[in-house]
């Protein structure tokens, strides 16, 4: 269980943000989805993974990751991939802090490494995501990004949720502070592999299709919900190991005319917790 990056990859196709001109937004042929994620440290107890060989437990470092894309859009349907651009100078800026720069990997993909990352998110700070390209400058921004939430019950007395394989599970978000909104819930189940390694997300709720996508700005509350379920097909399997991440996220989007308005902002912070199914 070496990283948990697999898991926001999905998180990077949020479409559909709303921008400053929608006219022009809507016809823009640049699209940039913008990333700014953050996981806790992950302590997981020798009980939890008895019979894996790690007996004595093991800690997942925290993880900040800061991941970008830029890409010229090919024709209007929403259900055709973005060609991803190379060459760009891509900064993050946090509101009256610092700013860092992202670096290439090619194909459009931009990134910050970890060890330059130090504590990049900060609650309630916002963020800018700055392009330029060509002599060209576009810009997307996210507002007052969101705290870790707390859900007790990701946190019994033993350290770990023991489940029976197929069993349900139901938990129920803390309430927002101050009359806030809550903020958007990803869910993922992650299967942990008896080495320790990550197996094939087992469920989530993260949206894969432009119709989906449509959903979340449209009607976000199945994103929203205090009290959520997560079906028992996500822990299929007896004496196995899971980690249910919950993704806090706020949305945000173009701030340039140029950006297509399908260009999010995507910030946030998880609550893990860990499972046991029993044997």
């Amino acid at each position: 269980m070496r990283t948990l990056s697999k898991i926001v990859g999905p998180l990077l196709l949020l479409l559909l943000a709303t921008g400053c001109n929608l006219t022009s937004q809507a016809t823009a042929r640049t699209v940039a989805v913008s990333t700014l994620l953050t996981t806790p440290s992950i302590p997981i107890t020798g009980e939890a993974i008895a019979g894996h060989g790690l007996d004595g437990g093991l800690t997942v470092p925290p993880q900040q990751l800061v991941l970008a894309f830029l890409g010229l859009r090919q024709g209007e349907a929403l259900d055709v991939a973005p060609t991803g651009v190379a060459g760009a100078e891509v900064t993050l800026a946090r509101a009256g802090g610092p700013t860092w720069a992202l670096t290439d990997q090619g194909g459009g993909q931009y990134a910050l490494a970890t060890a330059d990352a130090g504590q990049v998110y900060v609650e309630n700070a916002s963020y800018t995501f700055s392009y330029r390209l060509a002599g060209v400058s576009y810009a997307a921004q996210v507002e007052q990004v969101p705290g870790q939430e707390r859900v007790p019950a990701f946190h019994p007395a033993e350290g770990y949720l023991a489940l029976d394989a197929g069993q349900a599970f139901t938990f129920r978000r803390p309430d927002p502070l101050d009359n806030l909104d809550l903020p958007l819930g990803f869910l993922s189940v992650i299967p942990i592999a008896a080495s320790g390694a990550q197996l094939p997300v087992s469920y989530t709720n993260v949206p894969t299709t432009p119709l989906q996508f449509l959903k979340l700005v449209v009607v976000p509350d199945a994103w929203k919900q205090s009290l959520v379920t997560i079906p028992g097909s996500a822990f299929p399997q007896a004496d196995a190991n899971y980690v249910v991440v919950l993704q806090s996220a706020k949305l945000g989007g173009p701030t340039t005319d140029n950006l297509f308005l399908g260009s999010p902002v995507l910030a946030g912070t998880a609550e893990i917790a860990v499972v046991r199914t029993r044997p």
